[in-house]
């Protein structure tokens, strides 16, 4: 026999749900008759019902309702939690697919980008084509290098290079990453933008909302320059990303740079 429980008024039912049979007043059985060919169609095949997700609630809302309000299905709850906890797991599932998929696209697009910086031969073409199919690689909407020199950035030799190249005092890198605030210097700052810095982006920088900063050691006895990486997006860079495929692209930018700075 199957022991019940009585729980706060209710009856408490172990994992093993007592069949019961309904019966007319003349003792015959008021279960319907079900069709020979669905109930042969069904014992043939029944995986297809356990695999049908809105079959198997119905089949069990339906076995609730025949038990009545007083009776408590360990079993129904038991496979509701199951059932919440493969959701769970499927979620999680898929953000991990996501994640794998969306680092595995990023690094082609720096893999495109670092060959298409790598193809001129010349140190403007080298600097057009960062503001121009690079940029596009990227998807960015802005790059902008800049270099510290005692050198004036109103020198011919300079603006000829086009607006992708500017000259600052020395000292002005660490002071635009740290926004004046001192301190440690990262190689990949990541943040958004209120207001574009005039001498980073020019009279074109009211769209910008956020940025990837790079900095560029070149060497012993060389000042140091910056790489802006300019969107549109608010959300295109910001602290809680991963910094490591632009870590590399910075290294190979910097070797790329050596070759021009001889």
């Amino acid at each position: 026999m199957h022991k019940i429980f009585p729980v706060k008024g209710q009856i408490l039912c172990g994992v093993r749900v007592r069949h019961r049979q309904n019966k007319n007043e003349h003792g015959m059985s008021s279960q319907p008759d079900i069709d020979d060919a669905l109930r042969e169609a069904i014992i043939s095949r029944p995986d297809v019902i356990l695999d049908d997700n809105d079959l198997m609630h119905a089949l069990i809302a339906a076995n609730e309702r025949s038990m009545g309000g007083n009776i408590v299905d360990l079993r129904g709850l038991a496979m509701e939690r199951l059932e919440a906890r493969l959701d769970r797991l499927e979620d999680t599932h898929r953000s991990v697919i996501a994640a794998a998929y969306e680092n595995l696209a990023g690094t082609n697009q720096v893999h495109r980008a670092i060959l298409r910086m790598l193809d001129p031969l010349e140190f403007e073409p080298f600097l057009r084509d960062l503001g121009g199919e690079v940029a596009e690689i990227l998807r960015v909407n802005a790059v902008k290098l800049v270099l510290e020199s005692v050198q004036n950035d109103k020198d011919p030799a300079i603006k000829r290079l086009g607006d992708v190249l500017s000259v600052a005092e020395p000292g002005f890198i660490d002071s635009y990453l740290t926004q004046g605030r001192g301190g440690g210097v990262r190689q990949v700052t990541l943040r958004q933008v209120q207001v574009a810095d005039p001498a980073i982006y020019g009279d074109s920088g009211d769209w910008i909302r956020s940025e990837a900063c790079l900095k560029l050691d070149f060497g012993d006895a060389r000042l140091p320059g910056l790489l802006v990486l300019g969107a549109e997006d608010p959300h295109m860079f910001g602290p809680q990303q991963g910094t490591d495929l632009l870590a590399f692209f910075t290294g190979v930018f910097e070797r790329a740079m050596r070759r021009w700075l001889g």
